[in-house]
């Protein structure tokens, strides 16, 4: 579909795709990637250039330009009074029966996630956003396949949406024939169809920000916002944001970020599995920072604890919510032993969140709310937060930012075995349309499954040494890879997704240079796939 405004849609017609690509929401994302289109490009060209330092040794720290920030006094909007308590969040992604599920779940905030939850076919992001529309306006239905039907009920979870990152584009949409912003694209989508209507339901036009790596970056969200709201004449300040600080370099400014978006921001959230990703990639070709098995990178280790401490000080010094990490665990039905050793390791995860001084905690089940409610409350009682718990005590350093060490830790050969099993199951469902998995009793989105290749590629690249004294190498990953690959297409996996999955793993794990996103390279491909 062309239009006469060099608006190009490349997609195939889906059920409602008329309903969300509205002529006059096709000239809202135009401007908006005309507008903000060639920033978007200056700041990731600015990565390049930061990442090209690192590799060379330089290390991160503080910005000495915006000390004047961390020292000034002010604080950032009030939240409105359906963000004020966020005890518990559930996250996922958009489809029809998983929004209504999460919306009725009993807690008090649904991440709608576009992002890392949701696998980016053009079908699942159209009428992803119809859902959403229904979603703001509670008519939202679904009848599944065994006969049950599903409805919204009368007390909902505040719904807060989470568009792609800065890196990510939309090549089903261009705009004078550049493929658009997927940032642009699901935020402009959402916010021109349902930010009146949200706020004329006394809710607002919510959103979680994934993926940045600097306050420069947050500035150019806080501009879109600003645009956005001025040219549908929406309220300046009625957007709230919260963003996710899992990126190292992010780390370093967040009170820069919380300043940069403070009319219009919420609080920052601990995205935990993001970040260990982001602390390999960053410096994956230094064997200082080789990191042990996934399971051993606990939030007890330094670097994870220094994290999550700065980032509670920095959001209460400046009145804004900090969030906990997520509870990626799914209840096991079939063996209730590892159900019951599982739910007391979440329960400690969230008592040491609620005793860390954090607002809110994330999850991925339902069945784990109770669980994180309980923790919460004991600490939060009555309050709908502990925003006055100024952690003064606290003061983190550059240094315990970046302080790897880990007591005891190893690689084994059942990590490198998991690593290559999670990242082949991941990729092969991603492949199919699917960016949330159930794999080995926990929910598994891109988050994780980069955390896996990163590994892998940094183990094969610097020929780390397992517990058993033999290096990681690529005959090794192969030799590996395609066991497992055999395993689980025995066990009734899509042999050609399969296929399809081992090839691009192939290339992230052994590929010369580190390639950014798993997302860019996986996102051409299930292009590929549906123009065939």
């Amino acid at each position: 579909m062309t239009t006469s405004k060099g608006v190009e849609v490349f997609g195939p017609r889906t059920v409602n795709i008329d309903r969300v690509l509205t002529p006059e929401a096709l000239e809202f994302l135009a401007t908006l990637q005309r507008t903000f289109g060639p920033q978007r490009q200056r700041l990731l060209a600015k990565r390049v250039e930061r990442q090209r330092d690192l590799d060379a040794g330089a290390r991160p720290d503080f910005l000495p330009e915006t000390r004047s920030v961390r020292e000034g006094d002010w604080k950032v909007a009030p939240a409105p009074a359906d963000l004020q308590d966020r005890r518990v969040e559930i996250t996922g992604p958009v489809d029809r029966k998983m929004i209504i599920n999460a919306l009725n779940s009993g807690v008090k905030v649904f991440m709608a996630d576009l992002e890392d939850a949701t696998s980016p076919t053009w079908e699942n992001v159209v009428e992803g956003q119809w859902n959403l529309q229904e979603a703001v306006r509670r008519t939202l239905s679904f009848n599944g396949p065994e006969g049950k039907s599903y409805r919204l009920a009368d007390e909902l979870a505040t719904l807060v949406v989470r568009p792609r990152g800065w890196h990510l584009p939309e090549n089903h949409l261009h705009v004078d024939g550049e493929p658009i912003s997927a940032s642009l694209f699901d935020f402009g989508l959402y916010f021109f169809h349902n930010a009146r209507e949200a706020l004329d339901r006394g809710t607002g036009p919510y959103f979680y920000l994934p993926k940045l790596e600097s306050h420069l970056e947050a500035r150019l969200w806080n501009d879109v916002f600003v645009h956005a709201q001025e040219a549908l004449g929406v309220p300046r300040g009625s957007i709230r944001a919260t963003v996710l600080i899992e990126t190292i370099l992010a780390a370093f400014e967040m009170e820069e970020i919380l300043y940069e978006l403070r009319e219009h921001m919420a609080g920052l959230n601990a995205g935990r599995w993001d970040y260990i990703f982001s602390m390999i990639k960053k410096f994956s070709s230094q064997r200082d920072f080789v990191l042990p098995d996934r399971a051993q990178i606990t939030m007890a280790v330094p670097f994870m604890r220094a994290y999550a401490e700065l980032l509670v000080r920095s959001c209460h010094t400046r009145g804004a919510h900090a969030i906990g990490g997520m509870a990626a665990f799914i209840p096991n039905r079939r063996d209730p032993e590892i159900t019951t050793r599982a739910l007391q390791k979440v329960s400690e995860d969230k008592n040491r969140e609620a005793s860390q001084g954090f607002d809110g905690t994330w999850i991925a089940h339902p069945d784990l709310a109770p669980i994180a409610r309980t923790e919460f409350d004991r600490v939060l009682g009555d309050r709908p937060h502990q925003k006055d718990r100024l952690r003064e005590d606290l003061r983190v350093s550059g240094d315990q930012l970046l302080d790897v060490r880990i007591e005891g830790g190893k690689i084994t050969e059942a990590g490198l075995l998991n690593n290559i099993s999670v990242a082949l199951q991941y990729l092969e469902a991603w492949l199919g349309g699917l960016g949330a998995v159930a794999i080995y009793n926990l929910m598994e989105d891109a988050a994780t499954a980069e955390i896996s290749r990163a590994q892998l590629w940094q183990w094969v690249r610097l020929g780390a040494t397992i517990d058993d004294g033999t290096a990681v190498d690529a005959a090794r990953y192969r030799a590996i890879r395609e066991e497992e690959e055999a395993r689980l297409a025995a066990a009734g996996h899509d042999a050609g997704r399969l296929r399809a999955a081992s090839a691009l793993l192939d290339e992230l794990v052994l590929s010369e240079t580190f390639i950014e996103f798993l997302t860019i390279p996986a996102y051409e491909q299930l292009t590929r796939q549906a123009a065939v």
